[in-house]
């Protein structure tokens, strides 16, 4: 489709808003707008002129009103076997990880054949990245922003400790208003979390127990490793029944996904950056307290031990620091910003913590 002319951008526009003054230059073409209430009817017209590879932004100077609209250029869409070798890459390394962490469960007390507990595994890991991913990718559409397929990224199985560094997806839209941009941050995090307690509870039952002076002489002759778990997930625990005193749970590799899980809605949620926690921060209290707020995660990060995201975070934000929408004058909706405060709560309670409220 071809760039529409300046005189047919303004006949668009007017049909929105009441024009005072127009501002051309090379690269843009800035029209002044007399309108205060302006959020519905950018939107319509933000997505209006997209069709015609335009790209609308609203600035407010001393008090009035531009719409800056410039020349966009979609981005290019990639190839379609990129995602769906990243997905089978991903499975394998899934898959791989599950059945030595099978393997060596058993090496502790019999929990099952390894391979079918791998396919379990693999199930419940990747049942929690792809309904996080599918809850972006219903928001982006509630909001008619078309995405691309979800991109898994595998991991380092065994040696490596993680299986997958989890997915992602690219929207191939504009995000137009800052409740866009609330609702596409929080809507990947509320689902993966549902799936992950499921998954918790589940994995929880599978678990055997063995008695704590067994597992006191098993951690000091093999040298095995305590995972922090986090409130929410010992509530999983404690609802299977397996906070037994005089007893010490063995972490069933479901167990271990629902970790993974939870650590993931916690990263994620972590006001920082391009993070889902970092959109809402941006959408809820704006680019200075998100950069502020961007500090202060990446000091949780060092407190919690997460020192290589601590790093990631900081480089990355350096480069790009803002996730910015189209429309950056209109408010927050109230009942998001309401909402703020249980996504603050939501990532407290999956925090790996050295300690749990249940012993």
């Amino acid at each position: 489709m071809s760039v529409p002319t300046t005189d047919e951008i303004v006949s668009i526009v007017s049909t929105f808003f009441a024009i005072k003054r127009i501002n051309q230059t090379a690269e843009s073409l800035e029209i002044e707008i007399g309108e205060v209430d302006v959020t519905e009817k950018f939107l319509y017209l933000a997505q209006k002129i997209e069709q015609r590879n335009l790209i609308a932004r609203l600035e407010k100077n001393f008090g009035n009103i531009f719409i800056i609209i410039s020349k966009f250029q979609p981005p290019t869409p990639r190839k379609a076997w990129i995602p769906r070798m990243l997905f089978a890459g991903t499975i394998t390394t899934v898959m791989i990880d599950g059945y030595y962490r099978a393997a060596a469960t058993n090496s502790i007390v019999k929990a099952g054949d390894p391979f079918v507990i791998a396919v379990l595994y693999t199930i419940s890991l990747m049942g929690i990245l792809g309904i996080h991913e599918l809850g972006h990718i219903i928001a982006l559409k509630k909001h008619k922003l078309r995405t691309s397929w979800p991109y898994f990224i595998p991991g380092i199985p065994i040696v490596g400790f993680i299986p997958t560094f989890g997915a992602l997806i690219m929207s191939r839209g504009l995000i137009v208003n800052r409740n866009m941009l609330f609702d596409v941050g929080i809507s990947g995090p509320i689902a993966g979390l549902v799936v992950a307690i499921l998954v918790s509870t589940y994995g929880a039952y599978l678990s055997p127990l063995i008695p704590s002076s067994v597992a006191q002489e098993l951690s000091a002759n093999h040298g095995l490793v305590d995972i922090h778990s986090s409130i929410i997930m010992d509530a999983t625990i404690a609802l299977a029944g397996k906070h037994v005193p005089g007893k010490e749970l063995v972490m069933s590799p479901v167990l271990l996904a629902a970790w993974f899980g939870f650590l993931l809605t916690f990263l994620n949620l972590l006001p920082a950056w391009q993070l889902d926690g970092g959109h809402i921060a941006r959408a809820t209290l704006g680019i200075k307290w998100h950069r502020i707020l961007t500090y202060v995660s990446i000091g949780i990060l060092v407190a919690t031990g997460y020192f290589i995201m601590a790093f990631f975070v900081l480089m990355f934000s350096m480069r790009s620091p803002d996730a910015r929408p189209l429309d950056d004058i209109s408010p927050l909706s109230s009942k998001r910003k309401k909402m703020f405060l249980f996504i603050i709560i939501l990532a407290f309670l999956c925090t790996p913590l050295p300690f749990s409220i249940f012993t």
